[in-house]
């Protein structure tokens, strides 16, 4: 388990920042939100309790246009042109119609850091907010923007918080053993988990080995323990967590919520970086819009929310065909679908429209464009800025 890299004993000082932009949450979507934000002229503080970097919390696959695109590339460690799916009585191979990548969280996340400019970063625990106010472990922390990128319990909330089993969430496990290997593969078979899928994604010298359930009650550790054996790896180097498989509302009570905390991850497939670097660059130029003065507040969080709700009915078929295969898993129905995908023209046809949902040409689009390249804007108007208070 990863060690972690609070400040501590004299190191320990209390948060005293004042701050324009507060993004809680250094992982994809955070650091998505800062790095859009770069040259903007904002007092950006990020807070994290890890490190950046430090506690990798996926597989780490993305469609490899999207490293492309935000220049990631360098993070990449295996590409794969095809799909390999096994059930009990079939394996097939899909022809994709783009290729899908492995990277390295810590490399990618110091990337994204990078692109960050002047934005500041502190560890620190964010356990709540009241109005304007972020309480952490090292005290509070105020500021006119404020961004939860936190994940699944979507810590400045005040509503009701629903906890699993009962929250709308998957679970996932996987192990990281040295090792290697050619294909991507994905097992949907009721041995390992009743409802949802098994995978082996290679990086380089390393495979992400694990098993992911659509229902929360599920425990998936055995399984995974199993499925690694069975591929003749250790069970070594655990990494798991909760999935969030529903749409949230982005916006709430003046903060802007992207990625798990907005439930940005997509059911069926509980691939949620790409949508997490996806709202995070859309919150981010909201948030920039306000910066420059050309919109208010309230107008980015009308904005933002409205971007991130657009996406609801996408978000809402693919829940209901993860809803479909959980009742299916066990018949012939699961294998006549995978062989189904076989056809290079439907496989194309549907991860297309995949993609489409978060494309990687978002990144250059819009205002702000490629965070990269962004152009220098002025600072939070004072009537915004005058509503922040330092603690």
């Amino acid at each position: 388990m990863p060690v972690r890299a609070t400040k501590r004993g004299a190191d320990r000082t209390r948060l005293q920042r004042d701050c324009d932009v507060l993004v809680c949450g250094a992982s994809f979507a955070g650091l998505a939100v800062a790095a859009e934000l770069a040259g903007s002229g904002a007092r950006v503080l990020v807070l994290d309790r890890y490190e950046i970097g430090e506690r990798q919390t996926s597989a780490c696959g993305i469609p490899t246009g999207w490293l492309a695109a935000m220049d990631l590339g360098a993070s990449e460690r295996q590409r794969f042109d095809e799909l390999v799916v096994h059930t009990p009585r079939r394996t097939a191979r899909w022809p994709l119609p783009w290729s899908f990548s492995t990277f390295d969280y810590r490399e990618l996340c110091a990337l994204l850091w990078e692109r960050s400019g002047d934005a500041e970063f502190e560890t620190a625990t964010v356990t709540g907010r009241t109005g304007q106010t972020v309480t952490t472990d090292r005290g509070e922390l105020s500021a006119p923007l404020i961004v939860d990128a936190l994940g699944w319990r979507r810590v400045l909330s005040n509503a009701e918080p629903i906890q699993p089993p009962n929250a709308r969430l998957s679970r996932g496990l996987e192990v990281h053993p040295p090792g290697a290997g050619r294909d991507m593969e994905l097992w949907i078979d009721a041995r390992y988990v009743r409802a949802g899928y098994s995978w082996s994604f290679p990086a380089h010298d390393e495979l992400r080995v694990g098993v992911g359930s659509f229902w929360p009650s599920h425990h998936v550790k055995e399984p995974t323990v199993r499925l690694a054996g069975e591929l003749g790896v250790a069970a070594t180097g655990y990494q798991g967590n909760w999935i969030p498989h529903q749409l949230r509302d982005a916006t709430e009570d003046g903060v802007f919520f992207a990625g798990d905390s907005a439930g940005h991850c997509l059911p069926l497939t509980a691939e949620g970086i790409r949508t997490a670097l996806y709202f995070g660059i859309a919150c981010g130029r909201e948030l920039r819009a306000v910066v420059s003065g050309a919109r208010t507040r309230e107008q980015a969080l009308r904005g933002y929310g409205g971007f991130s709700g657009a996406h609801e009915r996408k978000f809402r078929w693919l829940l209901a065909v993860q809803r479909a295969i959980g009742q299916i898993t066990p018949s012939r129905a699961v294998t006549h679908f995978v062989r189904a995908f076989e056809s290079r023209r439907l496989t194309a046809w549907a991860f297309d429209q995949y993609l489409a949902i978060a494309p990687p040409s978002y990144v250059g689009a819009g205002p702000g464009g490629n965070s990269a390249s962004a152009t220098a804007s002025r600072r939070i108007p004072s009537s915004i800025a005058g509503s922040a208070r330092l603690a």
